[in-house]
């Protein structure tokens, strides 16, 4: 139902008394500014998506980051769409302001948060906390721009035709909700795999200026004075250059960073579709070390530690067919290899990329002693939930859960009464399963839960842990943690006995590994409830 104009409210622009100066028919204004709240919404929703990709790849724990992001944002928005109401005079001049400023902190938002982990968080004290502190700031700043869009964009709309409140509402929000659907599916299926998220941020932002310029400048821009108009011109030209110059310097500032991040010996740096690989060192003598997603997942003299603490004790037994749950790297299936009468290696690895580099890059593929070239080797990819569940009966002599850290929320379900159910059904039943559990002396409740998990699962555990370091070798392990915890499990009631086989190990001593069982024992923490896939516990 078309309304007459309300009157002019005190204080107003003549132009309120009348519809907006076009020069286009209403029905072609009215188009141009939904298409407009479309692009909007659409680049809004990218930025929102791509803090909580960063946040989770740069900080961790993807759950919290997104409710960071998602919570401080609406609120900002509720706030923006309040304080839009002083601007609903100057409603075309106010969103080509709101739409540069949204353009400017949205599109550089990646690589402000980017450079602050990469220069700042290794400083320790307050400023380890910069790139958490910095995530709020820009989730508020963004939704408080966004919160000022649609009051400004309603009165532009009611502008040109006046309509009643519910019509208007419901053409504006239908365009805002189907733009952000296509932001919401262009972010991961197009922005993020074929430019990255420094250069999809920066991408996004143009869009943002270019859309928000054209429909002030272009529809409303005889309602503007001739100030206005020079004023958010310049404004949106100063921004498309600050966002191109950043673009331009994008590869060398990603490069700068992940120097500044991984150390200079940084040789690979890939995004697999599943996650970033990161390799420096592995030539010339140099150590090795492997970043998964900015995690140190093996690092150089302390990874033989690692990988033969996790592999020698399961295999003190019968071990003819060994089945590596992750472990994509090669590196465990390395040091099953060592041991005589394996017959059989299957590994589940997560990241098909992962696999393609430890089989081709020749610092990962001597680390592993290409382990995936020996025919007894067998790569498979996909998730270890999903392949468990695809197992039939007691197959494996050896079952090695090579896998992240439980604290990281996207391995959660690996380290849950389901899985660890499954995999007890993969055993044989003189079988053993192995579980890296992250850290003993820093997480001891993570640790603990994934015992009282196994437990759950009918399996009996036996504790044991590594230190990150050789005390022979002094400072030689490469940012390595301070000690690994391990578990030892088997079906039944009985626990496991904590052995060495006949293979001699390099690094393990009988002796050493009953005190390293010992001391893990010694951090026990009981009555912790298991962890499952609708209650996860660490």
């Amino acid at each position: 139902m078309i309304e007459p104009h309300a009157p002019a409210p005190p204080g107003a622009p003549p132009s309120w008394t009348g519809p907006a100066r076009l020069p286009v028919r209403p029905g072609t204004g009215r188009f141009l500014v939904l298409v407009c709240v479309f692009v909007c919404a659409a680049c809004g929703l990218v930025y929102e998506l791509e803090l909580v990709a960063l946040a989770s790849y740069l900080i961790g724990d993807p759950v919290t980051q997104a409710s960071v992001v998602l919570s401080v944002m609406v609120f900002a928005m509720g706030i923006g769409s309040l304080g839009a109401k002083r601007l609903r005079w100057h409603a075309a001049a106010g969103f080509g302001a709101v739409e540069s400023a949204l353009a400017l902190i949205g599109g550089c938002s990646a690589m402000a948060l980017y450079a602050v982990f990469a220069w700042t968080a290794g400083w320790g004290g307050m400023w380890a906390e910069g790139p958490r502190c910095l995530l709020v700031a820009f989730s508020l700043a963004i939704g408080l721009l966004i919160g000022a869009e649609v009051p400004l964009l309603m009165e532009l709309i009611q502008r040109i035709r006046r309509q009643d409140a519910g019509g208007a509402v419901a053409d504006l929000f239908a365009a805002d909700y189907v733009g952000a659907l296509v932001g919401g599916l262009a972010f991961p299926f197009l922005l993020l795999p074929l430019l990255g998220q420094l250069t999809g941020a920066l991408l996004t932002g143009t869009v943002n200026v270019v859309a928000g310029g054209a429909l002030v400048l272009g529809l409303f821009r005889r309602d503007l004075t001739r100030r206005a108009r020079w004023t958010l011109l310049l404004t949106g030209l100063v921004v498309l250059g600050v966002l191109a110059c950043a673009a331009a310097l994008a590869d060398d500032f990603e490069r700068a960073a992940r120097r500044a991040v991984y150390g200079r010996d940084v040789r690979v740096a890939v995004q697999t579709g599943v996650q970033e690989v990161v390799l420096a060192g592995g030539t010339h003598g140099r150590p090795l070390d492997l970043f998964l997603d900015g995690r140190l997942r093996a690092g150089g003299r302390g990874e033989d530690r690692y990988h033969e603490a996790l592999v020698a004790p399961a295999l003190a037994g019968p071990h003819a067919r060994v089945l590596i749950l992750g472990g994509g790297d090669g590196l465990a299936a390395r040091e099953v290899l060592r041991h005589r009468g394996v017959r059989r290696v299957d590994v589940v690895a997560l990241d098909p990329g992962l696999v393609r580099l430890a089989r081709r890059d020749p610092g990962l593929a001597a680390a592993n002693g290409h382990a995936f070239a020996d025919r007894r080797v067998h790569a498979g990819t996909g998730d270890a939930l999903a392949w468990l569940r695809g197992v039939r009966g007691p197959t494996y002599d050896v079952v090695i859960a090579d896998l992240p850290d439980p604290g990281i929320t996207t391995s959660t379900k690996l380290y849950s009464q389901e899985f660890y159910g499954l995999a007890r059904r993969a055993l044989a039943p003189d079988g053993r399963l192995v579980v890296h559990a992250g850290p003993v002396t820093t997480r001891p409740r993570a640790y603990w839960t994934v015992a009282a998990t196994l437990r759950t699962a009918g399996l009996a555990v036996s504790p044991y842990r590594v230190l990150g370091h050789d005390p022979g070798r002094g400072t030689g392990a490469s940012r390595a943690p301070r000690d690994w915890g391990f578990l030892l499990a088997a079906p039944g009631r009985t626990p496991p006995p904590l052995r060495i086989g006949a293979d001699r190990p390099r690094t393990l001593t009988r002796a050493g590994l009953a005190a390293d069982g010992e001391a893990a024992r010694r951090t026990r923490i009981a009555g912790l409830p298991a962890s499952t896939l609708v209650h996860p516990r660490y």
